[in-house]
C-alpha cells in the first residue's frame, strides 16, 4: 500500500485565546471540535500554546494518559500531587504518566516574559498504571542535522519514557539539508510537526507550525529549504 498522508495546516487548528492563554489545537480539544481531527493513532492532544508573564493553568486533575510538554522559549513552573516542585525550560522535556489519577498546576516562572510550549497526550498502553514524573535536559548538539530520540517506550533508552510504543525524535537542520527516518514498526504511523522553517517531508511541501501524519511508510524522507526544526511522533495508529 502507498503512504497516505493526512495535512493539517498551520492556519487550519483550532484556536482559543482567553488573554492569558493563547493556544492551538491540532486535533479536538475543550471547546474546539472537529470530526476528522480527533486523534491520529495512539496521538491525542496536540496543543500549541503561549501563556503570558505570572500566569498559567491552576490545579486540575489527570488520569490514564501519559502527558508530555516540551517548552520552545521561556519557563514553566510545575507543581504535582506527587510532590514534585520543579521549573522546566527551552531544551528539556517533560512526561508524566497520569495513570491512576494526578492533579498538577503549571505556571509561567517569567513575571515579564510568555512561555512558549507544546502540551502533547498520549493515550497509554496500559491503564492504572502509578503515576510517575521526569523531566531531562535535552542535548542540542545530538539533533543538529539528524533526528535525536527524546522519547520511546524503554526506560533505559534515550529520552524520557512513556507507557505506550512510541517515539518522539527532534531535528534542527540547516539549509538544504536531507535526513532518513526509520519507522520501529510497520503498524505505527508517524505525525510531523514543523517548529520553525520550511521543508519538503516525502515531496510534500511543510511550513512553520504545519503537521502532517503520514501511514503506510517505512521510511520518512526530509529536505529543508530553510534553517528549520521538527518534532517527529511515531505512534501505533490505535482505532478509537
Amino acid at each position: 500500500m502507498k503512504p497516505i498522508y493526512t495535512l493539517h495546516k498551520a492556519a487550519s487548528r483550532g484556536h482559543a485565546n482567553h488573554g492569558w492563554l493563547d493556544s492551538k489545537h491540532t486535533f479536538s480539544f475543550a471547546g474546539y471540535f472537529h470530526p476528522e481531527r480527533i486523534h491520529f493513532g495512539a496521538l491525542r492532544v496536540l496543543n500549541d500554546d503561549t501563556v503570558a508573564p505570572g500566569m498559567g493553568f491552576g490545579t486540575h486533575p489527570h488520569q490514564n494518559m501519559e502527558i508530555v510538554s516540551i517548552p520552545l522559549s521561556g519557563s514553566l513552573a510545575h507543581q504535582d500531587s506527587m510532590g514534585n516542585q520543579q521549573t522546566i525550560r527551552a531544551g528539556e522535556i517533560q512526561v508524566m504518566s497520569a495513570g491512576t489519577g494526578i492533579q498538577h498546576s503549571e505556571f509561567n516562572a517569567s513575571k515579564t516574559d510568555p512561555v512558549q510550549f507544546l502540551q502533547i497526550w498520549v493515550i497509554p498502553n496500559k491503564m492504572g498504571v502509578q503515576p510517575r514524573y521526569d523531566q531531562i535536559q535535552l542535548n542540542p548538539a545530538e539533533a543538529q542535522n539528524r533526528f535525536q530520540q527524546i522519547l520511546s517506550p524503554n526506560p533505559s533508552d534515550e529520552g524520557v519514557w512513556i507507557h505506550q510504543q512510541a517515539w518522539f525524535s527532534l531535528g534542527h537542520f540547516d539549509p538544504n539539508s536531507q535526513a532518513t527516518y526509520t519507522l520501529h514498526a510497520k503498524e505505527n504511523g508517524v505525525y510531523l510537526f514543523v517548529l520553525e522553517g520550511d521543508m519538503s517531508v516525502n515531496n510534500q511541501l511543510l511550513n512553520k507550525r504545519d503537521g502532517m501524519g503520514i501511514t503506510h511508510a517505512a521510511t520518512i524522507q526530509i529536505n529543508t529549504i530553510s534553517k528549520a526544526s521538527i518534532l517527529l511522533m511515531e505512534v501505533p495508529m490505535l482505532q478509537l
